[in-house]
C-alpha cells in the first residue's frame, strides 16, 4: 500500500494533523494501534496555560497561540461534522489553601504578569500584565467564596484566569475522527507499526503487523509509544481519573467553575464532575489503583467538600507522553521525510490545533515556524555518543569505506529498565582492575551507560576502590549499586538502602536501582534463590528497582518478575570463571517467558561468548572480570561493546535455519553445459 502522507498515531494530535493536511489537498492515511488507549482519554480537556502557570517562554508562546486558535478551530470542526466539541471559554479558578498562603498569591502571578508579591486584590482586581500575557485576577478569601460557593474552608484565596477554557476531550477526539472520515482520510485501526525502513537519510516504508506501508512523507504522532520506534526520550506517565455524577437535587449550589487546585482539578460537565489526575512514572502499568483513586478523592473533597456525597460514575486511566524537560518534540527529524509530533505530556489537548497547523506548514510549505526550533529533538543530543547501538537499514559509504550509523534505529528500540531509557546494552563493573586508571579507560571504551558498584567495597574503601566514587562522571553514567558480599537477605536489604543513599550523595537523587546479590556459597559463588526472592520482595515494597542476580532458573526468574523486579539477571557460568555460556538452554527459556529485560550476568569470558548471549535474545550483558582481567582492559571493553552490538543485530536479523544437508549458494540454473 502507498499513500502520500502516513501518520503514525490516531489520537487527537495525529487526527488533527490528518484533517489539516487533508483540507490542504493531501492524501493522508492514519495508522492507529488502539483509539481508546490514546492519551486523549487521560485528560479533562482544560485549556489552561495560565492556571498551569507555564513559564517557559517558548512553551508559553506555543500554548497561548494554540488557545487563541480554539474558538475558530472548533467552530469549523463542528460545522464540518454537525457534532459538538464541548468547547467553552469558561475561565479557570485556581484556589489556594492556607499553607500556601502569601507564597501562593505571589508565585502564580509570575506566569500571568507583573505584580508586587503577596498583594491582595478584592473582590476582583485585574493584574497589570504585559501585552503578550493574559489577564489574571487575585481573589481574597471572602471574594473567592462569594465567586464560587461550596469551596472548602481551608481555601484562603485564589486566582481567576478568565481566558483559560475547556473542551470535552472525548467529544473532541470523536469529532476529529468523524471529520477525518468525512474528508476522506484513510483510517486504519488495529495497525501496529513495528519498524521504520530507512535508506540514505529517507524513510522508505514502515513495517506493520499488516505488512509494509509506504508513503512520500511520514509523521510520528504515537505519543507515549514513540520510543518503541525511535530512541526519543518519550516515556509514559500514567494518569488516573474518575467522574462523579451530580445529583439531580444537589444540596448546595452547583460547581460553576473549573477548579485547578494543588495536585487536583475538578471540571464540571453537564451532569458530572471530572476529577484528575495522578501522574505516575510506572511505565505502561495499566488499571486504576485504590491508592491513586483515594488520593484524588481526598484532594477533591478538600477542595470542594460537597462532592463527597456524589455517586461515583466511572474510573479510567491513560498514558501521557512526557520528555525529560516536559516539552513536546515537534518538527524535523534525522530523515528528510519524517516529521515528529510527540511528547505533549499534560498539554496535548491544548496544543492540538497549533501542532496541526505548524506540522502542516512544515510539510507542505517547507515553512518551519521560528517556535519549532525550541522543540526540535536535537535538544536532547548535545552530547553525542560514539557508540553504535542504533540499527538501521541504511548504508552510506561517503566517508571512505566505513558505513555511517544513523542515530535512530530501524528495527531496534532502546533498553528500558524501570522506566529509564538506555542506548547501550552493555553494562560493566568496577572491580578487579589493576588500577583506577585502567577502570576509567575501560568504562570509556565500552560506551556503557550503566556501571555497577559494590556498595560495601566503596563504603569500606576496600583495596582497588579508594576514590572510586570520584573516578567516574556520574552525570553521564547511571550507577547500579550492588549488594556483593551479602550472604543473607537481611544483609542485602540493609546494603541496598546504603546503596540508594550513596547514589544520592553522588547527585543521582532519583536513582532507586539495586543489583541484588545474596551469595552464601563462598567457593562457587552461586546465588541463594530463597534469600534472593525474600530480599527482592522487601526491596520492591520499599520502592527499589531490583535487578536480581540468579542461577539460570526459569521458575525463579518468573517468580521474581511477578513480585515486581525490574529485570532478571541469570548467570552464564560461575562469577569470574570465564567459562562462557554453560546455561544456554535455561537462558533461552527465561528469555522466551520474560516480560522484563533479561541481562546475562557472570561467566562470559570473550567477545564471541558475549555475541552468542545477545544472539539468544538477551536484552543486555553485564561483564566485569573478562574486561578487568584481560591483558589490555580498554581494548577488551571496546571488543565487548562491538560484540554486544553485533549479537543484538544478529538476533534482530534472524539467523538462517540449520539444515542436515548442503544447499548451494550459487543458482544451478543458467550454467554452461556442453
Amino acid at each position: 500500500m502507498t499513500s502520500e502522507i502516513v501518520i503514525i498515531g490516531g489520537g487527537v494530535i495525529g487526527l488533527a494533523i490528518a484533517v489539516e493536511l487533508k483540507l490542504r489537498g493531501t492524501n493522508v492515511t492514519v495508522l492507529c494501534r488502539d483509539f481508546q488507549a490514546a492519551a486523549t482519554h487521560a485528560a479533562a480537556g482544560m485549556l489552561a496555560p495560565d492556571a498551569e502557570n507555564i513559564t517557559n517562554g517558548a512553551m508559553r508562546s506555543l500554548c497561548l497561540r494554540s488557545r487563541a486558535l480554539y474558538p475558530d478551530w472548533t467552530r469549523k470542526l463542528e460545522e464540518l461534522t454537525g457534532l459538538n466539541t464541548g468547547y467553552r471559554p469558561c475561565g479557570i479558578l485556581a484556589p489556594i489553601f492556607e499553607e500556601a498562603g502569601e507564597q501562593g498569591a505571589g508565585s502564580r502571578e509570575q506566569g500571568a504578569g507583573s505584580r508586587e508579591q503577596g498583594q491582595n486584590f478584592s473582590p476582583l482586581h485585574p493584574s497589570p500584565c504585559p501585552p503578550a500575557s493574559s489577564p489574571a485576577y487575585w481573589l481574597n478569601k471572602e471574594a473567592i467564596h462569594q465567586y464560587q460557593p461550596g469551596l472548602g474552608n481551608e481555601v484562603v484565596g485564589g486566582w481567576w484566569y478568565p481566558e483559560d477554557a475547556q473542551v470535552d476531550n472525548k467529544a473532541l477526539a470523536q469529532v476529529l475522527r468523524t471529520a477525518a472520515e468525512s474528508l476522506g482520510v484513510e483510517l486504519k485501526d488495529g495497525i501496529t507499526v513495528e519498524a521504520f525502513l530507512q535508506q540514505q537519510g529517507q524513510v522508505v516504508g514502515v513495517q506493520t503487523n499488516a505488512g509494509m506501508i509506504r508513503a512520500a512523507h511520514y509523521v510520528l504522532a504515537s505519543g507515549a509509544w514513540s520510543n518503541e520506534l525511535l530512541p526519543l526520550p518519550v516515556l509514559p506517565r500514567k494518569g488516573q481519573m474518575l467522574s462523579v455524577r451530580i445529583p439531580e437535587f444537589a444540596p448546595d449550589l452547583p460547581l460553576k467553575r473549573v477548579l485547578f487546585g494543588q495536585n487536583i482539578y475538578i471540571v464540571p460537565r453537564r451532569d458530572r464532575l471530572i476529577i484528575g489526575a495522578t501522574s505516575e512514572d510506572v511505565g505502561f502499568t495499566p488499571n486504576n489503583t485504590p491508592d491513586g483513586i483515594q488520593k484524588l478523592l481526598q484532594a477533591a473533597i478538600r477542595l470542594y467538600p460537597q462532592l463527597k456525597d456524589y455517586p461515583i460514575q466511572e474510573f479510567w486511566w491513560g498514558f501521557r507522553p512526557t520528555t525529560p524537560d516536559e516539552l513536546p518534540i515537534l518538527g524535523t527529524s534525522h530523515c528528510q521525510n519524517l516529521t515528529l509530533a510527540t511528547g505533549h505530556y499534560r498539554n496535548g489537548i491544548l496544543l492540538t490545533p497549533v501542532t496541526a497547523a505548524l506540522i502542516a506548514d512544515l510539510i507542505l510549505e517547507q515553512k518551519p515556524d521560528s517556535l519549532l526550533a525550541d522543540f526540535n529533538y536535537s535538544r536532547f543530543q548535545s552530547q553525542p555518543s560514539t557508540s553504535t547501538p542504533m540499527l538501521t537499514h541504511s548504508a552510506n559509504f561517503s566517508n571512505g569505506n566505513r558505513p555511517t550509523i544513523s542515530p535512530f534505529p530501524i528495527q531496534d528500540s532502546p533498553l528500558i529498565i524501570a522506566g529509564k531509557t538506555f542506548q547501550s546494552r552493555l553494562m560493566t563493573g568496577t572491580g578487579k582492575y589493576r588500577s583506577i586508571e585502567e577502570m576509567q579507560q575501560s568504562v570509556a571504551a565500552s560506551d556503557c551507560q550503566i556501571v555497577t558498584v559494590a556498595v560495601r567495597r566503596v563504603q569500606t574503601k576496600a583495596p582497588g576502590h579508594e576514590g572510586l566514587a570520584e573516578a567516574l562522571d556520574w552525570t553521564k553514567i547511571w550507577m547500579l549499586p550492588n549488594t556483593a558480599g551479602c550472604q543473607t537477605a537481611e544483609e542485602a536489604i540493609r546494603v541496598a538502602r546504603l546503596g540508594r543513599e550513596m547514589a544520592k550523595l553522588l547527585g543521582q537523587e532519583d536513582n532507586n536501582f539495586i543489583k541484588l546479590e545474596v551469595i552464601p556459597d563462598l567457593k562457587y559463588l552461586l546465588p541463594d534463590p530463597i534469600g534472593t526472592l525474600q530480599a527482592a520482595e522487601q526491596l520492591v515494597k520499599e520502592g527499589f528497582a531490583v535487578l536480581p542476580y540468579i542461577n539460570a532458573d526459569p521458575m525463579l526468574a518468573k517468580r521474581l518478575e511477578e513480585v515486581g523486579c525490574a529485570t532478571v539477571m541469570p548467570l552464564a557460568s560461575p562469577i569470574g570463571s570465564g567459562q562462557g555460556l554453560k546455561t544456554t538452554a535455561n537462558i533461552q527459556i527465561i528469555i522466551e517467558n520474560a516480560n522484563v529485560p533479561v541481562v546475562v550476568d557472570a561467566g562470559i569470558g570473550s567477545p564471541s561468548e558475549a555475541a552468542q548471549a545477545m544472539e539468544l535474545g538477551a536484552d543486555a550483558l553485564l561483564i566485569n572480570s573478562a574486561i578487568a582481567l584481560s591483558a589490555n582492559p580498554a581494548a577488551m571493553a571496546r571488543a565487548m561493546n562491538l560484540a554486544a552490538v553485533a549479537g543484538r543485530l544478529a538476533y534482530l536479523a534472524g539467523r538462517m535455519p540449520i539444515k542436515d544437508y548442503a544447499s548451494p549458494s550459487s543458482p544451478l540454473t543458467g550454467t554452461i553445459t556442453n
